[in-house]
């Protein structure tokens, strides 16, 4: 399975020590170039900026694909992660923003955030989604009551809705 990530999901996972999940999860992470700068900016967490200098095996870095003038209104990451995604025919694309989310879903990409990705390493048996939750919560990623009520409908249901 080969999944492109945006910064955020990368960023959220670095932070509350769950990033090793991906890596059984979906066997490959790409990242445009723009993303991997994202990481390493000044304003960026220290743990992810030192996380993204020596990036895992599971982790490859990937030249920007041609500007797509149609998604100008994105922030950079997303417009590049979903052109990218578009491109290797990803399985997946890692994205939290809103309008990225509905831009890759209009463009019939299959998309999936950082409460996702917790859900999925969950069900995996790599972590429990509560406790990850709870550091999640502890960051400044917003998290509505209804997108925590649908992740855990999601868990009591057994079945994935994205």
């Amino acid at each position: 399975m080969i999944v492109v990530a945006d910064s955020g999901p990368l960023q959220y996972l670095v932070r509350i020590g769950a990033i090793d999940v991906l890596a059984p999860l979906y066997q490959r992470v790409l990242l445009p170039q723009t993303v991997a700068c994202e990481l390493q900016q000044n304003n960026t967490p220290t743990l992810v900026r030192v996380w993204i200098t020596q990036p895992p095996a599971w982790c490859e870095i990937r030249p920007d694909p041609p500007a797509d003038p149609t998604l100008a209104f994105l922030d950079p990451g997303e417009r590049v992660a979903i052109p990218l995604a578009l491109s290797v025919r990803a399985d997946r694309l890692l994205i939290d923003d809103l309008a990225g989310r509905a831009e890759a879903n209009r463009r019939r990409l299959r998309v999936t955030g950082t409460v996702g990705v917790l859900i999925d390493a969950h069900w995996a048996s790599l972590l429990d989604f509560e406790q990850a939750l709870a550091q999640l919560r502890q960051t400044n990623l917003y998290l509505s009551n209804e997108v925590i009520a649908l992740a855990r409908q999601e868990l009591s249901s057994g079945e994935r809705k994205s």
